[in-house]
């Protein structure tokens, strides 16, 4: 088990698990909100790792990417707001 990292708003839980060949699979969850608000986003990468380390490094890597992405104004997204 990976420690949760705080991210402003998001909790971001990296996850790793072993195939049946030895290798590892990355995964990270994303969660934001309280209560009945909750929303958990649960992305898995098709990748594969020699080492646990280095898909826990490359599932946070992606979660960072995806919350930046989701926390800039609309306007850089490079949307019109009217």
């Amino acid at each position: 088990m990976y420690p949760s990292i705080q991210v402003g708003k998001y909790l971001v839980s990296p996850l790793v698990r072993r195939d049946h060949a030895g290798r590892y699979i990355a995964s990270v969850s994303i969660r934001s909100g309280h209560s009945s608000m909750t929303q958990d986003r649960l992305m898995r990468f098709t990748p594969f790792f020699d080492s646990a380390e280095a898909a826990v490094r490359f599932a946070k890597t992606e979660a960072f990417s995806y919350i930046r992405t989701r926390s800039q104004p609309a306007a850089r997204k490079g949307r019109l707001s009217a």
